[in-house]
């Protein structure tokens, strides 16, 4: 199988033994503790399941500043966006305390993990200017990234952590959520070694579904990952539950048995384009994938990005063999007329614009609320049945 990035085996931070992490538990209701962000939360649910590998907490500004200026931290690991616990005030942290992380998405606040504070810095204000061009490629505060970003405050704390739950996702998300080591461990048990991950955050429609279908017959593989973001979205898009739901009956309906695994992860999405790409590609190699998809505006919001720089940055930016996994270029896909079938639009020179079914994601939004299913070289009945029960129920 597939190493995982910059180590030999997979090091999560979550806490499995049962006995240490009642005892962490324990210990965490004495300890000072501070509600951290969501973003920060969710950054504590990744390493606790082993997809940020192989980081051991929250990187210090020197890595910060490291990563984001050339996509390496000050020892030479490579990484693409720095992986942050960033408050407005510290109070009375400082270094070598000991401190409780509390969940800021649960009623209560239950603590999520236990930090061992390395360093408590401030970045300027030039040096978060810098960070947000450099990761977002935008200072626009329209940018939904850049604001939550930019919202979290300027201090950071900086140190290892010990996991102790996985926040909601494992209570709300139980027969999709998984960590990378379970992925690991699921592909091993199917006897995969050619494995393509498929990352969403929306519903997937026809063409998603037969890109899919196509790289799993390009690329000779033996399974396919569907791995769909879990987390905190921009106002407008579709709650997890309901894409859950869309893409489960998609691969029963569509998919061979025993082809596909439909999973998801604990993050909030950034928006970053193409930097959230290479993000994406490390944690899916450290969950087991050889290859990975990479799309059209991938992880794009707006007109912030060009529509294929997310594949042109691991070209340009990413060193050669800093990634083992390998990724799998898509171009737009869609429905050919003339075909009868969805191909890449690349792929079909000899094609005009009105040769293809193109609906834009404002036109289908439309006509699902109105409770009129998209053409079936758009998507598929049973997965536009579902959608148009939301946004029935979303309009009552």
């Amino acid at each position: 199988m597939i190493k995982p990035h910059g180590s030999n085996e997979l090091n999560p931070l979550f806490v499995y033994d049962a006995q240490e992490n009642e005892a962490l538990q324990k210990e965490a209701q004495s300890l000072p503790g501070i509600i951290v962000s969501s973003a920060a939360a969710a950054n504590a649910v990744q390493l606790g399941g082993g997809y940020f590998n192989p980081l051991k907490g929250y990187m210090s500004r020197e890595d910060a500043l490291s990563v984001a200026n050339n996509m390496r931290t000050a020892s030479g690991l490579f990484w693409p966006i720095p992986i942050l616990n960033l408050v407005e005030d510290a109070g009375s942290i400082k270094a070598g305390d000991r401190i409780a992380l509390k969940d800021p998405n649960i009623e209560g606040n239950p603590i999520l993990a236990i930090m061992d504070v390395e360093g408590v810095d401030e970045f300027t204000d030039e040096e978060m200017a810098m960070m947000t061009e450099k990761i977002f490629r935008s200072d626009d505060t329209e940018h939904p990234g850049v604001a939550t970003f930019n919202s979290q405050g300027k201090v950071c704390l900086s140190g290892p952590i010990r996991v102790l739950n996985f926040s909601y996702f494992q209570s709300e998300f139980p027969d999709t959520f998984r960590t990378a080591v379970e992925i690991r461990n699921e592909i091993a048990e199917h006897g995969w070694e050619k494995v393509v991950a498929f990352q969403t955050r929306n519903p997937m429609h026809l063409a998603h579904e037969e890109l899919c279908h196509m790289a799993m017959k390009r690329l000779g593989c033996d399974g396919l990952v569907i791995h769909m973001l879990l987390g905190k979205l921009k106002k407008g898009d579709i709650p997890a539950d309901v894409r859950d739901a869309a893409i489960r009956k998609m691969v029963e309906l569509y998919f061979p048995k025993n082809s596909t695994m439909v999973t998801g992860y604990g993050f909030d999405m950034m928006y970053a384009g193409p930097r959230e790409a290479v993000l994406h590609a490390v944690f899916r190699q450290n969950m087991g994938a050889t290859h990975f998809i990479i799309g059209r505006d991938h992880a794009g919001v707006g007109d912030y990005y060009g529509p294929f720089d997310a594949q042109t940055i691991f070209k340009e930016e990413v060193p050669e063999g800093a990634l083992e996994i390998e990724i799998f270029e898509a171009d737009h896909t869609a429905y050919s007329k003339k075909l009868n079938r969805v191909v890449m639009m690349r792929e079909a020179p000899d094609h005009t614009k009105e040769d293809f079914v193109l609906l834009s994601g404002t036109k289908v939004r439309e006509m699902l609320g109105n409770g009129i299913a998209p053409p079936k070289e758009f998507s598929r009945p049973e997965v536009a049945e579902i959608l148009m029960d939301y946004y029935r129920s979303i309009k009552q």
